[in-house]
This record gives C-alpha cells, structure tokens and sequence, in this order.
C-alpha cells in the first residue's frame, strides 16, 4: 500500500532528494556505448543504421524511409472511431498553439533608424517516436504540430519496428494527421545519430525533438551542440493537492494514470486531511486490480509514491514549488485561486474535472513537459521551439554620428580599440 507520511519540514527534504537521486546521471557504460553508436553513424552512415537496427530491432527494413503510398496502404484500415478522436484532439492542439505564433517585426524611429527582429521557422526538424512497446500517437501530435504552426521547412519524424518488423500503424496516422513530411523505420541511439549527421538516406536536421528510452535521451544529450533538442526527459511525474472536497476515487486514479508510465514514475499527493489520505491509499489498491499495468503501477507506489499529510494547504504550495513536478492537479474546493501562486510545474490541472491525461490527449496544451524539478527554468514544447530569430539594425549617417562618442568610450574602456575605430573613421571620413 502507498505510505502515509506526516508531512514536516524534515521528511519533504528527504523525499525531494530521494526523487532526485533516482535521476541521477546515467551510468558511465550507458554513455560510452552511445557514444560509439554515434561516431559510428557519423563515419558509416546508413551502414551503421542498419547494423544497429539488426542488432538492436532484430530487423532492418529494405528501404530506411516508408513511402507516402505505404502509409496511406498501412493506415487504410485504421479504426474510425480512433481517427475521428485523433481529428479533435489535433484541432484543439493547433487552436491553442496557434495562439503562441510570434511575428517579425521592425522598429522604426523618428531619426531613420530602422530595428526589428525577423522569426521564422527552423528548416529542418527530426521527431523520435519510440514505437515498440510504448507506442504513443499522441506524442506525435504533441510533436509536430507546434512545428507546422511555426512554419519549420521539413519535419522528418523516424520510428523502430514493432515485434513484427512492421511500424506501428496507429503513430503513422498521427502522422498523417500531424502532417508529417517524411518518415524511417529506424529507432533507437543510431536515429538520433542518423537525424543529427546526416546519412545517405537521412536528411541532416537542424533539431531532434521526441521521448524515448535512455539511449535515446543519451544520445541527444551527447549530441546536442551539434544539433539542438527539445529537453532530457526523465521519468514521469504526478503531484496532487487536494482539500477535503476533493474525491478518494479521483485522487487515486489520477495517481496511478502516472504510476503505470513508468517503474520510476513520481506520484505524490499532499493534503491536510488525513481521512481522506487513508480512503486514497484504500481507493489505490481496490481500482489497481482491474488494471492492465498493475505491476508497473504497484513499483511506482512503492518505490516513489506517498501521500503526505500537511499541517494546511499552504504548507503543500510550498512544497509543490520546491518539487517543480511536471504535472500538477489542484483538487480543490476554490481552484483558480491557487494559480498564481504555483510558480514551478510543467503543467497545472485545476479541479476535480481536470484530470491529468486531459491534457495528455486533448485539451490543447502540449504534454512534452520539463521533468525532475526542471519546471523551475524549463517550459513545456511550444511553437517557439521551433524558430530562430535575427535582430537587425539600420542606422542612418547622422545617427550613428550622434552616437559615436558613446560607443567610442565603451570600446575604449573594454580596451577593445578595434571596435572604437570602426566608429571613429566613420566620424573622420563621414
């Protein structure tokens, strides 16, 4: 059963560091091993892919790249019923990303002097969608539809086998709908690698977005510099606060939404009433029974759950901004008036009608969300994610020459005498 804690200052230390110390860096063999896989894509190029395909996948398909004939013929068959609730899910993505859409601008002055700041879309995006075991479509909406809003170029998404060899027809018709441009049956370190250097068959990208397992992670990791990547993701993470309001049976199945992710998945609940901490901790253990997932579910609680019994609501914001999780339910009896003091979270969920996989599927705001107390400096995937911006200046003669002397002396002063002379044979010889 999940434990209950008496939630002093003391105890939400300790428990902040033990969730920490569960994400520590991967193990130095992890890393190395990536490494190799990454210098050897980089040196061989598709023959380095397929190697690792055979190797890792136990498959290597004839063509790298599924054709757009294939996945037409692949998800011809797809259930309506899932095609037309990926629809909505997509629309309501798009309508509120498409809020977030930034313009190019310019800045004139009375003067002449013209500044502005031009954005536009990378040019080419990579999206990693694991595909065997944890197969999730949504994550392909998630992806790639901030990067059609923002207008990138190409979005080259790539994806492993299933256990038949074959891609997984479900994420190919979020791909359609998400409105993919290319897609290759690879997976693993050697996609990553394929995406950030290039291959005979691969295109070369300007940034690799996408969750997947921790050679994945590693990978992006190692090669960001070269490349540029969304955020290391770790394992999921779920705090709750409820009042007295909030419901046992939510609360609970809220909680395990999370727990069934990952064996390393974070679940918390805070609260100042300690019955309704018991009737959770009694909710978990009669609804996991009927669970798919219940020992995945069951090593989470274990390992990384408890609720937490505070002296008062307060005591629990506190908390949740120390802990910064990545998703955040308020189950309470006035929730909007907690939202602007919740300063750290990925995403927050308020009321008891708000649940956490809302968000993860339909609702609209993306579910790619900084992890393991990240959120403190991290913000979920957007549309800025994918652009660049250039700032440009046009100063007239006469401005520039009222500002001359002031540019000289900052130059002179960083002892920087080149940069002061740029400025003063304008002024010589205007």
């Amino acid at each position: 059963m999940i434990r209950i804690e008496k939630g002093d200052r003391a105890y939400c230390e300790r428990f902040i560091q033990s969730l920490k110390d569960r994400v520590r860096e991967n193990d130095r063999s992890v890393e190395d091993g990536v490494a190799a896989i990454l210098r050897d894509v980089r040196d061989n190029g598709d023959s380095a892919v397929r190697a690792y395909s055979q190797k890792f996948d136990g498959w290597v398909p004839e063509s790298l790249e599924i054709s757009m004939a294939e996945i037409e013929r692949i998800t011809a068959d797809c259930d309506p019923a899932f095609l037309a609730a990926m629809e909505r899910a997509a629309e309501n993505i798009r309508a509120f990303h498409a809020r977030q859409k930034q313009q190019s601008r310019i800045d004139p002055e009375r003067n002449g002097v013209l500044m502005g700041q031009r954005v536009r879309g990378l040019h080419r995006v990579g999206v990693y969608v694991p595909g065997g075991t944890a197969a999730y479509p949504s994550s392909v909406l998630m992806n790639v539809i901030p990067a059609k809003i923002a207008e990138v170029g190409e979005i080259v998404m790539v994806t492993p086998p299933g256990r038949t060899g074959k891609p997984d027809k479900n994420i190919l018709v979020a791909a359609k709908i998400a409105g993919v441009d290319r897609v290759f049956l690879i997976g693993g370190a050697q996609a990553v690698a394929a995406l950030a250097y290039g291959t005979e068959s691969v295109p070369k990208v300007d940034k690799v977005v996408g969750p997947g397992n921790i050679f994945v992670a590693t990978a992006k990791k190692l090669l960001y510099g070269t490349i540029d990547i969304d955020m290391i993701a770790g394992p999921s993470e779920i705090l709750i606060l409820a009042d007295s309001s909030a419901k046992p049976a939510y609360l609970a199945a809220d909680l395990m939404s999370q727990a069934e992710h990952d064996r390393m998945a974070s679940v918390i609940l805070l609260t100042p009433d300690e019955a309704l901490a018991k009737a959770t901790a009694a909710e978990i253990e009669r609804q996991m029974q009927t669970l798919s997932r219940r020992a995945i579910i069951r090593e989470s609680i274990d390992n990384f759950g408890a609720i937490i019994v505070c002296e008062t609501i307060e005591e629990a914001v506190d908390f949740a901004n120390e802990l910064a999780p990545e998703h955040l339910e308020v189950c309470c009896e006035n929730p909007l008036e907690y939202i602007g003091r919740l300063d750290n979270a990925g995403s927050v969920f308020l009321g008891n009608y708000s649940p956490e996989p809302l968000g993860d599927y339909y609702a609209g705001p993306n579910h790619v969300l900084p992890t393991s107390g990240t959120a403190r400096f991290f913000s979920p995937l957007s549309v800025d994610d994918f652009i660049k911006k250039s700032s440009f200046i046009y100063y007239t003669k006469e401005a520039l020459l009222d500002a001359a002397d002031d540019i000289i002396r900052i130059a002179e002063t960083e002892e920087l005498t080149a940069h002061a002379n740029s400025i003063a044979v304008r002024r010589a010889q205007p």
